[in-house]
């Protein structure tokens, strides 16, 4: 007697023996080099912000900028890396509360969280953080806005250059934008599973 398992499978290979031929994969690197020949040799940080931008994130060049955004929107209580505080103390006016130890117990209570980046790629806007660069993972994903400080030789060309650089690191994030989700009959949503605002503060 066959078990449900044996059931499952035999189905699917019923349904897939139809398919006398199937496509061939593509040659990933005649591709990636055809593509990235084609493309002019720019600013990794010009690039990287235009790609950012292209999916709603945010570039930012100057502390001052990013204080005005989050007084703008009224975002005055967040989370900065402690490594990272003494570097910013000095731009945020005294009536924002700024916490250098993330609290799990109060999630919701955070406007911000700033936090360094491991790296970001040219090619596709894309943030890359990590467990052992990231100070606090949930302060980097639970807040509605993410700050992720990024110095220009982290920016890689393309996502080759970025993997062959990454750190030997047991958790990795790619960040590109704002969280986004299409589950709800096919409608693009930002900031459900993660940050609504993304930024990417250039130091």
């Amino acid at each position: 007697m066959s078990s449900d398992r044996d059931t499952i499978l035999a189905g699917v290979r019923a349904a897939l023996a139809p398919l006398a031929a199937r496509a061939p994969l593509p040659d990933w690197d005649r591709d990636l080099v055809r593509v990235r020949t084609l493309q002019p040799a720019a600013d990794p940080w010009a690039r990287f912000a235009a790609r950012l931008t292209a999916v709603n994130g945010t570039p930012l060049t100057a502390v001052a900028d990013l204080v005005a955004l989050l007084e703008k929107n009224q975002w005055r209580r967040g989370y900065c890396d402690p490594a990272l505080w003494p570097q910013f103390q000095g731009a945020f006016p005294a009536h924002f509360t700024v916490e250098t130890a993330f609290d799990r117990t109060r999630v919701d209570d955070y406007d911000f969280g700033l936090t360094a980046a491991a790296g970001a790629i040219a090619e596709t806007g894309t943030l890359i953080l990590t467990d052992r660069g990231t100070s606090s993972r949930l302060a980097a994903l639970a807040p509605w806005v993410h700050i992720a400080v990024l110095r220009r030789e982290q920016i890689y060309a393309d996502i080759s250059a970025a993997l062959a650089a990454l750190p030997d690191d047991p958790n990795v994030i790619w960040v590109t934008g704002p969280s986004k989700t299409a589950d709800v009959e096919g409608i693009l949503i930002e900031g459900v599973h993660g940050p609504g605002v993304q930024v990417a503060l250039l130091q």
